[in-house]
């Protein structure tokens, strides 16, 4: 997940390190899909900007979205559970990254 949400280190972060690169240099770490995740994966890369949010930040995906874009892309809803399970577990993933601190 964290590549996903990955960005370079600042400047201001590599220099109090001591090191002599530009955040240009640091490219966005290759990730691989385990094929049993890749269509939830892609559910949730969609709908990426969907987080319902509290006074803390985001709090869970907008599950009404979900179902909205499983329909429009005519994914069968017997496969709509199976796949709500893969994504609930990428969305739990999602919020460690992002509250980490």
């Amino acid at each position: 997940m964290a590549a996903f949400y990955w960005t370079p280190p600042s400047a201001e972060a590599l220099a109090k390190a001591g090191i002599r690169s530009q955040p240009s240099n640091f490219k966005r770490p290759a990730v691989e899909i385990w094929p049993d995740y890749a269509e939830a994966f892609s559910l949730f890369a969609r709908n990426s900007s969907q987080w319902r949010v509290g006074a803390g930040g985001p709090v869970g995906l907008d599950y009404g979205v979900l179902y909205t874009d499983m329909d429009l892309h005519g994914i069968e809803r017997g496969r709509w559970p199976m796949l709500m399970d893969l994504l609930r577990q990428i969305e739990r993933a999602a919020l460690e990254f992002i509250h980490k601190s």
